[in-house]
């Protein structure tokens, strides 16, 4: 089931009838967990501006705080981290209170944040409301903290722009700091990762789009805040929010290419409420990438419905062959978790994977092999129990002869379920084949094996199951 939304408990409230006997009771569901949602990943709780590390093999979530779901302003108290095993399971692990920084007292202005780390430290940078950056370091991704400067990293008089809502990107070896509203400067940091090491230098960016800026012509806002930098195939891709630049060069100039959200993106019930300007507004949030697995974590308001009370997303990210993004799925699954009784599960949307490649196809996406032997992982599918087949949709462009097994548990674990699959001709066309399984429980953690008995590369485009 899908969280109660605000807008669903707004129109309920609306019926006077309902209003004596559900007032408490719809007010109390707001915050109930629901049994298979995992968007957000940390429901109502204010979660927002994520930025995800994969640390010591776990993801770990650097936040802005808002206070309440009544929030009429951005009241941000603090700034928290939390941590996960496996993008479904979070658990709160560091809360960075303003009283333990420079700012050495209580402070509504806890804006974004980013994390970086170097020589086994891990150096926590953070937003003055809209006015300058500091930053704190520990020993671990959960601190705990020491403000080792006492002043701020970057001053409100350093740049033409304002200095917060920072990003912290590594490029061999090197890290550096990029940050600003409208238009965004980078520098790089020292050894130390507490100084700057060169003057901060304005990115360029050509023909920019933003939230207020959707034609091109709004030249004193043409993009927003909250930068972030990641890389992808040796290109560097600049993005503020879901809109995104791409360069050969990290310092730029980037062109404009696209937003990684589109009016097809959401999956019904996630399309509203949003912001004032549209649902490409407030998208701050960061790019990462866990075990050949790329992913977006971002901002959204249509749990809570309040643009003051925001919750944190996470969906898959694909590339296009000319380094586009694909418009990526908005939904309340998210990442990390499957429902055998959905239609289909994309076989690129693993969340994990040895000996396999994406591959773009019309109209979407598949996975090619490029090993002797490889697998896809899918863990937490949930309702299994009620199938006992499950058809892979596949294709050989060349033909070939390959091994097909299911197991749970690991690539050793229990074998529920094997095929030959042996084409004399080419397969050009993608085809469902079925192979029978042993009975499973409620839950499953499922691998699926693919044993090249030739030369040949085999496709495989989604995955569903049948009774």
């Amino acid at each position: 089931m899908d969280i109660l939304r605000y807008n669903d408990i707004e129109k309920l409230m609306s019926v006077p009838s309902c209003q004596p006997i559900m007032g408490a009771f719809l007010i109390f569901m707001l915050f109930v967990f629901p049994t298979f949602s995992q968007n957000p990943i940390v429901p109502n709780k204010g979660l927002n501006d994520p930025h995800v590390h994969i640390f010591r093999d776990t993801a770990y979530v650097y936040a802005s705080h808002d206070r309440a779901a009544d929030n009429k302003g951005f009241i941000m108290d603090d700034w928290w981290v939390w941590s996960s095993p496996d993008l479904v399971n979070w658990t709160k692990r560091s809360v960075l209170k303003p009283e333990d920084t420079y700012i050495g007292k209580k402070f509504q202005g806890c804006w974004a944040t980013d994390v970086g780390e170097k020589d086994g430290k891990y150096y926590w940078y953070f937003s003055e409301q809209n006015r300058q950056a500091g930053v704190v370091v520990g020993d671990s991704p959960i601190g705990p903290w020491s403000d080792p400067l006492g002043k701020p990293l970057l001053s409100e008089d350093l740049t033409p722009t304002h200095e917060y809502d920072m990003a912290i990107f590594e490029d061999n070896g090197n890290h550096y700091i990029i940050f600003g509203v409208w238009d965004f400067y980078i520098a790089k940091l020292n050894y130390d990762m507490i100084s700057l090491a060169e003057k901060p230098k304005k990115i360029i960016i050509n023909n920019p789009r933003g939230p207020y800026n959707l034609n091109g012509e709004n030249t004193k806002m043409p993009t927003d805040d909250k930068p972030f930098v990641h890389k992808y195939n040796n290109t560097y891709y600049l993005s503020w929010g879901c809109f995104y630049a791409t360069s050969q060069n990290l310092y730029g100039p980037y062109d404009y290419r696209d937003t990684v959200i589109k009016a097809d993106s959401f999956v019904e019930g996630h399309e509203s409420p949003t912001w004032p300007n549209g649902f490409l507004q407030g998208r701050h949030g960061s790019f990462f990438e866990w075990y050949d697995q790329w992913y977006y974590a971002y901002c959204d308001i249509s749990n809570t419905g309040n643009r003051y009370f925001r919750d944190t997303f996470i969906s898959y990210v694909h590339y296009k062959d000319n380094g586009e993004i694909a418009p990526i799925r908005i939904d309340s699954v998210g990442v990390g978790q499957y429902k055998a009784d959905a239609p289909k599960i994309e076989a690129e949307d693993y969340f994990r994977a040895e000996g396999l490649v994406k591959k773009e196809i019309l109209n979407g996406f598949a996975v090619r092999t490029t090993a002797n032997k490889s697998y896809l992982m899918f863990p937490n599918v949930q309702g299994l129990q009620n199938f006992s087949k499950i058809i892979l949709k596949v294709r050989a462009p060349q033909g070939g002869r390959f091994s097909l097994e299911v197991r749970k548990d690991g690539l050793q674990g229990v074998l529920l379920g094997k095929s030959l699959l042996s084409l004399d001709v080419p397969m050009r066309e993608f085809k469902e084949i079925a192979i029978r399984l042993a009975p499973m429980e409620e839950k499953e953690e499922l691998f699926f094996l693919i044993t090249k008995l030739g030369t040949n590369e085999l496709e495989i485009e989604s995955l569903s199951f049948s009774k």
